[in-house]
């Protein structure tokens, strides 16, 4: 019965060589309705074994290893199993790195340490993707423009998507909204920006901007020394 039930979810193998945070990276999937971790590997022997013998749907994938390059293991997976995705999780911060994750076709790229938030973002992105394309595949043979746009979503995005001003880059973005949202009692621009490496001016700037789009409101508060700052909160 088990069987049945997971083979109706999204089929996820986590490659990870941290036991610690495969661990969290599977409590993860499992607040992602949809979804079933079916096996964990942490070296380049056993990530290879269970891909042919699980062949899961979707690879959760570092690139540091002791024995390997997860960005070589990309390419294996590229070589042999064309029908398997892969999301890059990784403290790999190198755009040189990047570029050869997106040159073997990952679906995202996420830098470490993972925000629960970013992560069910793009596991609902993907989950998406999966269904539609699988649908798309049973119903015809063929794809118009507005169904491509959709699938790889350029069609119907949400207004925060869409003409982000000049300064505010999206993955930035998803951080800061990810961290203010942690936050009940409020947070300042500094606090922010220490969070996700970033300068107060910098911060500053994607703080105001949702401010401006009413996600965060702002108000003053007086530190101990009587210095008024802004404090940062996700908007009820």
């Amino acid at each position: 019965m088990v069987l049945n039930e997971n083979a109706q979810l999204i089929q996820i193998l986590i490659v990870e060589d941290d036991k610690r945070i495969a661990e969290i990276n599977r409590r993860f999937v499992e607040k992602v309705p949809g979804y079933a971790v079916i096996g964990i590997a942490t070296n380049e022997w056993e990530a290879k074994e269970q891909i042919e013998i699980l062949q899961p749907n979707l690879i959760l994938l570092d690139i540091y290893f002791p024995d390997m390059s997860g960005l070589q293991l990309l390419k294996w997976i590229r070589e042999n199993f064309t029908n398997i995705d892969v999301i890059m999780i990784t403290a790999a911060k190198e755009i040189e790195a990047l570029k050869q994750a997106i040159h073997g076709g990952i679906f995202d790229y996420i830098i470490k340490p993972v925000m629960l938030d970013r992560f069910k973002e793009t596991l609902n992105r993907y989950k998406e993707y999966y269904h539609t394309m699988n649908r798309l595949m049973d119903e015809k043979e063929t794809i118009n423009q507005d169904e491509i746009d959709k699938l790889i979503g350029k069609g119907n995005k949400e207004s925060i998507d869409e003409d982000l001003p000049k300064g505010i880059n999206r993955l930035t973005l998803d951080k800061v909204i990810a961290i203010i949202k942690k936050n009940n009692n409020g947070m300042t621009a500094e606090e922010v920006g220490q969070q996700i490496g970033a300068s107060r001016t910098t911060t500053r700037r994607y703080l105001e901007y949702l401010v401006s789009i009413s996600l965060v409101t702002a108000d003053i508060s007086y530190g101990s020394v009587g210095r008024p700052e802004r404090i940062y909160q996700i908007k009820e």
